[in-house]
């Protein structure tokens, strides 16, 4: 099946192509506008952006928002993970945030919820999570964003997210979850 991505996120658009396998990915139309991030949750963004991508290309749809949660912090950076430090911050200025407010040690999650919005306007929404907790010593090359500083519980051996090659990140990753519920439920 065909299913257009509704992000800009180069990183997003990589994983999600491996991901979901066999589907086909096919990018969001340079002039499709996207609505901005503004919900209270995950979900609520997420079925957003699904539902203006499917309308205004006439294919069935997918898109999701995910971040990382913080116990000590509340919850936060929560739905603003990407803006963590400010609406035009980098990865390495969120992360740099993060580290400063939240204690070493403390509990982490990565959520990402992935909705699904068919041409007749037909809706499904999955939830992917990873646990772990924040490695005051950020390291490795591989993933984005919080990635360096998040210890996965999933992984014994010391090793950060951004450490793990991209099938170990694809099996536990909070993004690999749901798109393997959301597989699920394409293929039912």
């Amino acid at each position: 099946m065909r299913l257009v991505l509704a992000t800009r996120n180069a990183h997003k658009v990589r994983e999600l192509a491996t991901l979901l396998t066999p589907h086909e990915i096919v990018e969001l139309p340079a002039d499709v506008v996207l609505p901005p991030e503004s919900a209270d949750t995950f979900a609520a963004n997420a079925l957003a952006k699904a539902r203006t991508a499917a309308r205004a290309t006439g294919l069935p749809a997918i898109a999701d928002d995910s971040g990382i949660e913080a116990a000590a912090l509340g919850g936060a950076p929560g739905v603003r993970s990407a803006r963590y430090a400010g609406d035009d911050a980098s990865d390495a200025e969120n992360l740099a945030k993060l580290l400063r407010e939240a204690p070493a040690g403390s509990p982490l999650a990565y959520v990402c919820a992935l909705a699904y919005v068919d041409a007749q306007g037909g809706e499904q929404l999955v939830e992917g999570r990873c646990t772990g907790t924040l490695d005051p010593d950020p390291r490795g090359d591989g993933g984005f964003g919080y990635d360096p500083a998040f210890l996965p519980d999933d992984i014994a051996d010391g090793r950060t997210m951004a450490e793990l090659d991209a099938a170990e990140k694809d099996a536990i990753s909070h993004r690999g979850r749901a798109a393997h519920e959301l597989l699920a439920l394409l293929d039912s």
